[in-house]
């Protein structure tokens, strides 16, 4: 067997921020034709480490080897010159630019645009990849943009690639066509790490997995020679199950009833067309669709922040009493005795106030209820303390800004402020998006005890293997229509994955 070469060594690197220890004395390997998956619960440090190795953070002690030469990396610029590059989970392109402008972008000496279209087209022909160098930015998919940002990094010599939650937002056909191109570039003996959170993807990608535990290196191992349990357990550190709960819905009634709503931006753009469903009472209702083709809009026109061209938006109370909803801010609703709660996308610019403690932020929901001049802020106090504890949420306190929080724990916040309302219709937006998996089973098991008290979920989420675990049924949107609704119990992630880029699949359900 051929003896693996070490593209990257990393020795005892060490990075605080503060008092926070993001890594301590990590010790990392990455060879040459391998693709390595590096895991780990949020706040593990695993980007923080991958950020040292492309330059966007330097390294408080610790040493790194390139090809076997200790290197200093103070810089992209450096990172660059060394053959490593970095796509992010958020890309960095500018948008009314073309793909190859972003691709030569930064680059010194004249710019020749024609011999560059050239050398993309040779990437391109190389691993597969499908761009059109003249193309704009703004009129391509997630998925083109993040091809443009892979040929950018080759384009610059990249012999190392670190990818950062590279599926997010693909369908599964785009997603199997990245990992093709990824393996072509393994064969090609290049370096490659990704971060990501989907263990099913790390078993069918990756040579290796490494595992981060609170800042320190706990270990590596073969994928062939591991499953998802024992990745699972060694990166929390104890045994955790992977079995998502679905009981059959709760005494299921017409809750929320959607006919022919029709939004557009304030730029004219139509972003949601014709679309009518039903939402049942006791169920989950799984929205799939690619990022941007009206999810969001959706959302929040039934809970009051979106404005309508047309349709309606009825909600049906259990004596069958019909309340319009459309037209109506989230204030009137609420005053009309719809408990609806929303978690949106945007955890700090619509969910929280990142510069307001814990219990100010949970006094949002509650201010309004006061009989005095005075706020009472025992109650959201008490509240707050009950969601850290339950939620085992990381914090120094309930008086810290939400802001101070991790990424996983500002959801876990947000997500049990809006249950503790009590809510008949419960909303959540990519409820796990960025999560690391013990994170994503703790608001799994929340909205499964949401549904079964009665509530009505729908669920937005970008990952199809959990809508269709955790979903009765699954509504696909393409271009803001309804492509079709299916049943989540007996629908195929390939059919889904097709539904949503194209218009008129075929409805398994109602």
């Amino acid at each position: 067997m051929e003896a693996k070469v070490a593209a990257v060594q990393m020795r005892n690197v060490t990075k605080t921020f503060g008092s926070v220890i993001a890594n301590d004395k990590v010790n990392l390997d990455i060879y040459k034709g391998e693709i390595l998956a590096l895991l780990g619960e949020n706040g593990s440090g695993k980007t923080t480490l991958m950020n040292m190795l492309s330059g966007i953070y330097f390294p408080d002690d610790g040493q790194i080897f390139i090809n076997g030469k200790e290197v200093v990396i103070a810089s992209p610029k450096d990172a660059f010159s060394l053959g490593i590059g970095m796509v992010h989970q958020h890309f960095k392109l500018v948008d009314v630019l073309s793909a190859a402008e972003n691709i030569i972008l930064g680059l010194p000496g004249k710019l020749d645009l024609k011999a560059a279209t050239m050398r993309i087209m040779e990437i391109c022909q190389k691993y597969g990849f499908e761009v059109d160098p003249e193309q704009k930015i703004y009129n391509m998919s997630v998925s083109q943009k993040q091809t443009v940002e892979i040929v950018k990094v080759l384009y610059r010599g990249a012999d190392i690639l670190i990818l950062d939650e590279p599926t997010a937002v693909l369908t599964p056909q785009e997603t199997e066509k990245l990992f093709n191109v990824l393996r072509k570039m393994r064969e090609d003996g290049k370096a490659i790490v990704i971060i990501t959170h989907k263990m099913h993807e790390v078993e069918s990608l990756s040579d290796r997995v490494a595992v981060l535990r609170r800042g320190a290196y706990v270990g590596d191992m073969m994928t062939k020679d591991t499953n998802a349990q024992e990745m699972t357990d060694m990166m929390v550190g104890r045994s955790v199950s992977l079995n998502i709960e679905r009981p059959d819905p709760v005494d299921p009634h017409k809750r929320i009833a959607v006919r022919g709503l029709t939004v557009r931006s304030l730029d004219g753009i139509l972003k949601l067309d014709d679309v009518s469903f039903d939402a049942y009472s006791g169920e989950i209702l799984g929205i799939a669709g690619i990022s941007g083709c009206g999810q969001k809009e959706l959302l929040e026109a039934i809970a009051g922040l979106q404005q309508a061209e047309a349709g309606s938006i009825s909600y049906v109370a259990d004596d069958g009493r019909k309340e319009e909803l459309l037209g109506k801010d989230p204030l009137k609703i609420q005053e009309m005795g719809v408990t609806l709660s929303f978690v949106p996308e945007d955890r700090l610019g619509m969910g929280l106030v990142g510069n307001m403690d814990l219990a100010d932020n949970m006094m949002l929901r509650s201010f309004r209820k006061g009989s005095s001049l005075f706020t009472d802020r025992k109650a959201p106090e008490k509240l707050a303390s009950k969601v850290v504890e339950e939620l085992e949420v990381v914090t120094p306190g309930i008086s810290t800004p939400v802001r101070r929080l991790s990424g996983g724990n500002v959801q876990k916040v947000l997500v049990g402020r809006e249950i503790a309302s009590a809510p008949k219709v419960l909303l959540t937006a990519y409820a796990v998006r960025g999560l690391d998996i013990n994170s994503s089973y703790t608001i799994y098991d929340l909205i499964n005890r949401q549904k079964k008290k009665g509530v009505a979920v729908i669920f937005v989420g970008e990952d199809l293997d959990v809508l269709l675990e955790i979903s009765d049924r699954i509504l696909v949107l393409c271009g803001g229509r309804v492509s079709g609704i299916v049943d989540g119990r007996t629908a195929d992630k390939n059919q889904i994955g097709l539904m949503m880029t194209t218009v008129g699949g075929e409805e398994n359900g109602k």
